[in-house]
């Protein structure tokens, strides 16, 4: 399902045809699944049919004097065969003797159906549950690999929904509905050949309102399906209003915005409501009144056949199969409004999903090279501009950066710092320029490749809900201890760590919510560290902690220099100072570069904000405070 829209007006929906290939693709490995549970219904079919005609036989033939008159063979349901060898055993008084032989049929006819019936149930189970794990690896396998910039555009909590509520969707419909078409027309035909087999013109009484049955079926599909995906999208906005409170529940309650998001909250679950409930007026409608088509239906072969019983047109146990055959009928057809309204919504899910198994994956433009990186990276007349926006982020930005440098960057807000360093991990993909990695242009070196030689923390880290010591050694979980904890001290973590009471096998809380902001940077960067790569780039990762730790931060990474490449982005001048290189960036474009005494030599952007910045530490110190 895709939407247009039409400036402001409600978008159009476009329901998407079904992708088969798609649909083929989910369902590898369960052939064999539904291969049985399909044997399994059509045994339990067959033998569901047969226990009527079984009763019929035992009423007209064994129990009632139409045998006395003569039970001619091959009348009514019971086929010829069946009664020639009955009459060889002895006929009507050796069933009478025998009459536990009709009991026992009639009980392993129900055994057999009540069998196939679990055969059917439990198969289809399986392979409702495959096709459902099938989907979920494929979507977390395809949206770890889409661009970047595809997160851009979608709500996190829209994609959880569709990961979840519409792959349950489409597990119940295959669980529960599939086979049920393939159940009614069966019926329908293993009926149709008996029942006009046996009278043409009661058969016509028993299903005369099935084809008002049938139309409506068709009318509420039609009905229910946009509102079905109505639903659903409100469902998805409602689960993005509670991914993001959860989130940022800090920032709400820091701000006192509880009231108005729970007024955000609760108009968007009024909308969901409100959306739900033109669901379920619609299927009460559809319900009842197939309800009293179907209770109308089977009245009226009961009181037709009871009539052609008594003028004697058909046998009374003829009479007991068309009734039981247009009850057996009558729910199948009036059940074929809910299949079809379910398969709309499963086709709707489905839609969902498409959507986005249907967004490209990364590609790789180059050579998909893997070459040993060492760290020297070279940008050359640089330019970048995202493809919803005709203003260039980045413009011809050039510079070299050798291995072993600390290179630094500096820039007011919206400048492209973090642009930047996303070229350099192609993240996105320069539309200017050209970017070297040891004289490579990283288009061609493979992408996983490119970003295990990138280590990058950023301002705001995020960790997983597990112990320290798992966050540090991610990237390495065979790691030992001592060097989860050298890289610890690097980090200025070590100590604090120490003194949890918990040690290293504290519990973080989800998104690190458990630690403090500088403390969260610090496993970040010690967790980098764990990667061991040829280029590091700190974006901001120290923002949140003091003077004193960022220095000591820089000069435990400084006796690594020999090891790696460095780049920080800092609005810090102090964090920047002892970099062998600082590119100042001013609206995309880099307009200085230099060592802190070069720049701080000349007028320009890194001498005014070095200026404010030494005030304010003086001012804060004359005011009584340390720097």
């Amino acid at each position: 399902m895709e939407t247009a829209i039409n400036n402001d007006k409600k978008p159009k929906r476009v329901h998407k045809p079904i992708n088969h290939k798609l649909v083929k693709r989910f369902l590898r490995g369960t052939n064999a699944y539904f291969l049985i549970a399909a044997a399994g219904l059509i045994l339990a079919i067959v033998s569901a049919y047969l226990i009527p005609i079984v009763t019929s036989f035992t009423i007209d033939y064994v129990l009632l004097p139409y045998a006395e008159e003569g039970y001619e063979a091959g009348s009514g349901a019971v086929p010829g065969f069946v009664i020639s060898w009955v009459e060889s055993l002895g006929g009507r008084s050796f069933m009478l003797d025998h009459l536990y032989i009709m009991a026992i049929v009639l009980v392993l006819f129900t055994a057999i159906n009540a069998f196939t019936t679990y055969l059917r149930r439990s198969y289809i189970a399986y392979a409702g549950e495959g096709m459902a794990k099938n989907m979920r690896d494929d979507l977390y396998e395809h949206l770890a690999n889409v661009p970047f910039d595809y997160y851009k555009h979608v709500q996190t909590g829209d994609l959880v929904q569709r990961c979840t509520s519409d792959v349950d969707t489409i597990r119940r419909f295959i669980q529960n509905q599939l086979l049920e078409i393939i159940r009614t027309v069966l019926m329908v035909i293993i009926a149709a050949v008996i029942m006009i087999n046996m009278d043409p013109l009661l058969t016509l009484w028993s299903v005369i309102l099935m084809p008002i049955l049938t139309v409506s079926s068709f009318v509420y599909f039609k009905a229910v399906k946009n509102s079905f995906a109505d639903s659903d999208e409100a469902e998805g906005a409602l689960s993005a209003a509670i991914q993001e409170n959860l989130t940022g529940v800090r920032v709400v309650r820091a701000f006192g915005q509880q009231r108005r998001e729970l007024d955000n909250f609760t108009a968007k679950n009024t909308d969901y409501r409100k959306k739900t409930l033109k669901v379920t007026y619609l299927m009460a409608y559809y319900w009842s009144a197939s309800d009293a088509v179907g209770y109308t239906q089977i009245l009226i072969s009961l009181c037709v056949g009871a009539y052609f019983a008594i003028i004697g047109r058909i046998s009374v146990g003829e009479m007991l199969v068309f009734t039981s055959y247009t009850a057996m009928l009558t729910w199948p057809v009036r059940q074929l409004g809910r299949i079809l309204a379910d398969l709309g919504k499963a086709s709707v899910s489905l839609g969902r999903i498409d959507e986005i198994m249907s967004a490209p994956l990364e590609s790789e433009p180059g050579n998909a090279l893997t070459p040993e990186i060492k760290g020297e990276v070279e940008f050359k007349n640089v330019g970048f501009r995202y493809e919803d926006s005709t203003e260039p982020v980045l413009k011809d930005v050039s510079f070299t950066a050798k291995r072993g440098q600390t290179i630094a960057i500096l820039g007011s807000t919206g400048s492209g710092k973090s642009t930047l360093v996303q070229l350099l991990q192609r993240l996105y993909t320069a539309t200017e320029g050209e970017i070297l990695i040891d004289g490579v242009n990283i288009n061609d070196i493979e992408r996983h490749h490119l970003r295990r030689s990138i280590g990058i923390v950023l301002q705001e880290p995020f960790l997983y809900s597990r112990s320290i010591m798992d966050n540090i050694r991610i990237v390495d979980p065979q790691a030992d201890d001592e060097r989860v904890y050298e890289a610890a001290r690097v980090a200025a973590i070590h100590d604090v760590v120490e003194g949890f009471e918990k040690g290293y096998d504290t519990i973080v809380g989800e998104r690190g919510v458990t630690l403090s902001g500088g403390q969260k940077q610090r496993v970040a960067i010690a967790r980098m560290l764990m990667q061991e790569a040829p280029i590091i780039i700190l974006d901001d990762s120290m923002s949140a902690v003091d003077t004193e730790t960022d220095a000591a931060i820089r000069d435990a990474l400084n006796g690594r220099k020999d090891r790696c490449t460095m780049f920080i982005i800092s609005h810090r001048i102090t964090t920047l100072m002892t970099a062998d290189k600082i590119l100042v960036l001013e609206h995309g474009r880099l307009v200085d570069s230099g060592t802190h005494d070069e720049l701080i030599a000349r007028e320009g952007l890194y001498k005014r904000i070095a200026g404010i910045q030494n005030s304010l530490e003086d001012e804060f110190i004359s005011e009584g405070g340390e720097a």
